[in-house]
């Protein structure tokens, strides 16, 4: 019974294995769902590619580098502007977007040539930008571009710029999953090491997987330096290139997005004894918990207590607001992985809101491990769903709001159900304390919102059946 095929699924029989429903007095070990596994021929996956999760996920982020995309046009449009993560420097990242443009001429002659040429072209372009990330994509990868070869001959014509290759074409995996793996270990093995950062205090933290999306790192970066501790690399949100070459230096690695940046904390912990610390940055009580882990690393435990103590006393009275009216309601979150489980747990405590729904592009076996055990009996879990599947599922469940993305999204809409982007946000941030109140508010704003009610109802009348009832 745990494993559902979908009514929808009945010609792919295959995809039973990726949906679970959670039922009581189970061992949910024995049933979870395949994922991290080739998408099944004829369903229409949400997937992202391999080269997005480099390149949009992890390396488009940082606020001081060219995003070089060694391939057609479209590569680059698709992974930009899609999601919102500001930098202090005026949103450099958001405002440019770099091709080689790559055409039927230059697949069958070679595009070496004009990927060089496109780099001296970035770079006199902005010559106050010193630093530059090249990514291959599917077409320069299958004829063999040499882009590391490249990046030495214009690292030698220009001694004072520094080049990170990135070689994870979108075939490279199943999902957008195999290229934060990718970038994370190549960062690690060429980058990490080669500049020692300023010390400028005695507790000292990676903060590896946050984005900065919406504003994230910029609200947690508060609480970082009320309790005296020094970032010496957020990885990657708001990030400098250099300030992620000098993460060998940090004391901590503190760990929030574990699917998309965990490799390059292991691999820390390994090469230069760095331990990891996992936490939770959505939600009240996983956010002190997250505070109070850090801080009894460090010894300062009555300054955690005294910064939870400060941000309780400001943001709960509004989050209990939202707590009052938002109880019962029946959320879906279907997002890329780590999401599900970051987020089930603390809208269920933190307001009332009942899971019902999870689906995930991206996750692996210890995503759905993880968000299983913090989930409700009677919710469904998906592995790689599609959109005949989110119908169906819907409904079964019948949602009052959904997390997802804007794709997901704007087919919602039309069954006139509110969606909020969980992927980019609607009005972030939503990590630390005041950011869940943003999430609270944006999902009271969208479940009470009578607009999509309205949009529902049919107001034209016995005029509308007589004109369809001639049409036919």
């Amino acid at each position: 019974m745990p494993m559902v095929l979908l009514e929808c699924d009945k010609d792919i029989p295959e995809r039973e294995r990726h949906i679970y429903l959670k039922v009581d007095g189970e061992d949910t070990r024995d049933f979870l769902p395949i994922s991290n596994a080739p998408t099944i021929p004829g369903t229409l996956s949400e997937r992202g590619c391999s080269f997005c999760g480099a390149k949009l996920v992890i390396g488009g982020v940082l606020k001081d580098t060219i995003q070089m995309i060694h391939g057609p046009i479209g590569c680059a449009y698709d992974t930009w502007h899609t999601k919102r993560y500001p930098t202090d420097n005026g949103h450099f990242n958001l405002k440019y977007v770099w091709s080689t443009d790559m055409k039927e001429s230059h697949i069958v002659f070679g595009g070496e040539k004009r990927l060089e040429k496109s780099m001296h072209e970035a770079f006199d372009e902005m010559p106050d930008i010193k630093r530059m990330i090249v990514y291959t994509t599917c077409p320069t990868a299958l004829i063999g571009d040499d882009i590391r070869a490249v990046a030495k001959r214009v690292m030698g014509d220009r001694p004072d710029v520094d080049i990170f290759t990135c070689e994870c074409p979108g075939f490279a995996g199943v999902s957008q999953s195999k290229g934060h793996h990718v970038l994370n270990i190549g960062w690690v093995n060429e980058k990490v090491g080669t500049v020692e950062p300023e010390i400028t205090s005695k507790y000292t933290i990676n903060f590896i997987g946050d984005y900065n999306i919406g504003g994230d790192t910029q609200l947690l970066q508060k609480y970082w330096d009320k309790l005296g501790i020094q970032v010496i690399a957020h990885f990657t949100g708001n990030a400098n290139y250099d300030d992620l070459r000098g993460m060998h230096r940090a004391q901590l690695n503190v760990v929030n997005c574990a699917r998309s940046a965990g490799y390059i904390a292991n691999e820390l912990k390994k090469r230069y004894g760095i331990p990891r610390l996992d936490i939770d940055s959505w939600g009240f009580n996983y956010m002190a918990e997250g505070i109070r882990k850090v801080c009894t690393f460090f010894g300062i435990e009555e300054k955690g207590e005294a910064l939870i103590a400060e941000e309780y006393a400001k943001w709960k009275p509004q989050l209990d607001w939202y707590k009052e009216r938002l109880k019962g309601t029946k959320m879906a979150i279907w997002t890329g992985g780590p999401r599900l489980w970051h987020w089930t747990k603390s809208v269920e405590d933190d307001l009332g809101v009942q899971v019902v729904a999870m689906s995930s592009k991206f996750g692996h076996q210890e995503d759905f491990e993880k968000v299983i055990a913090r989930g409700q009996s009677g919710t469904y879990y998906i592995d790689d769903g599609n959109e005949l599947e989110f119908f169906e599922i819907i409904g079964l469940v019948k949602p009052d709001v959904i997390f997802t993305g804007p794709r997901v999204g704007e087919l919602v809409k039309k069954l006139h159900i509110p969606y909020i982007n969980g992927h980019a946000y609607h009005n972030g941030p939503y990590m630390g304390f005041e950011g869940f109140v943003n999430l609270a508010r944006d999902m009271y704003n969208a479940v009470h919102n009578p607009l999509l009610t309205l949009a529902a109802t049919d107001i034209r009348g016995t005029t509308a059946a007589t004109s369809l009832e001639a049409a036919e």
